[in-house]
């Protein structure tokens, strides 16, 4: 498999070089079993399985508008918009070259007519979204996938879109959260996730301001630790937290489990869906 391959099971199938317009030296991935064919940077901030998982856990229904906020080249929202019809999704990305790419990916996957991509920083004021269409309260769903590691524990990438799209500082999840709290409707539902030790902190993120939080470890193995966490949170509610089943993605074996193959490559939901 050529280096510059995604290696997660389940994900990427072929990378094909390709030189699209804006000069990026791209690759071409096929992705949910070729459900998808994705084009995204060949260096830099690669999706994983992340994206997907995401997509999973995010329990959207027909008519529904969602924002997928830090979308990258749009894993996420594609896949999301790929299992659920008449859905409106608006992807958001500061990173006007991976918007894009979205866009293109959105056109490539025959999703134009429900998906588009905006250049916005996550944390920008609300004048901001406004001025892109987004207005409070016009979002049924929010779904994100913030940078998530801790500069001060862990080492930062050299390479700048890397490092911008994993590393943060401490405030930046209440920041995302706020954003989403304001982009969602009455009883809107945020879906997020996040490294697994970092629970505490999201919990402390959503605040008083979400509730029906519910929350669903990710393990690489049986008998491993999980190493992330799906999160899904309504806006309002004052229902009690609890805990969804968990996924395991490999076998005793290394090879994928029945669940994440449903989920990685069939595009299933998972159970902890709102």
């Amino acid at each position: 498999m050529p280096a510059s391959c995604c290696r997660t099971p389940g994900l990427a199938m072929s990378c094909a070089p390709m030189t699209p317009e804006n000069s990026l030296d791209t690759t071409d991935d096929a992705v949910l079993g070729g459900r998808l064919r994705l084009t995204q940077p060949r260096r830099g901030h690669r999706f994983g399985h992340d994206g997907v998982l995401l997509a999973a856990a995010t329990a959207a229904r027909p008519g529904e508008h969602v924002v997928d906020l830090g979308a990258g080249v749009g894993l996420a929202g594609l896949a999301l918009a790929a299992r659920v019809p008449e859905l409106t999704v608006t992807l958001v990305d500061i990173d006007p070259q991976l918007v894009s790419l979205a866009a293109e990916n959105a056109r490539r996957n025959r999703l134009e007519h429900c998906v588009r991509a905006l250049a916005l920083n996550a944390t920008a004021p609300a004048r901001a979204f406004a001025a892109a269409g987004l207005t409070p309260g016009s979002a049924q769903r929010v779904m994100m996938n913030p940078p998530f590691n801790d500069p001060r524990r862990q080492q930062r990438s050299p390479d700048a879109s890397r490092a911008r799209a994993h590393a943060a500082g401490p405030h930046l999840l209440r920041a995302w959260c706020k954003t989403a709290t304001r982009l969602l409707a009455a009883s809107g539902v945020l879906t997020l996730i996040w490294r697994a030790d970092g629970l505490p902190a999201v919990l402390a993120a959503l605040g008083d301001s979400f509730g029906a939080i519910t929350a669903a470890p990710v393990y690489p193995r049986p008998q491993a630790a999980a190493i992330r966490v799906l999160v899904s949170a309504t806006k309002s509610s004052r229902a009690p937290f609890g805990l969804a089943p968990g996924l395991i993605l490999n076998n005793e074996d290394g090879n994928s489990s029945t669940a994440a193959e449903a989920v990685l490559r069939q595009g299933a939901a998972l159970p902890m869906a709102r």
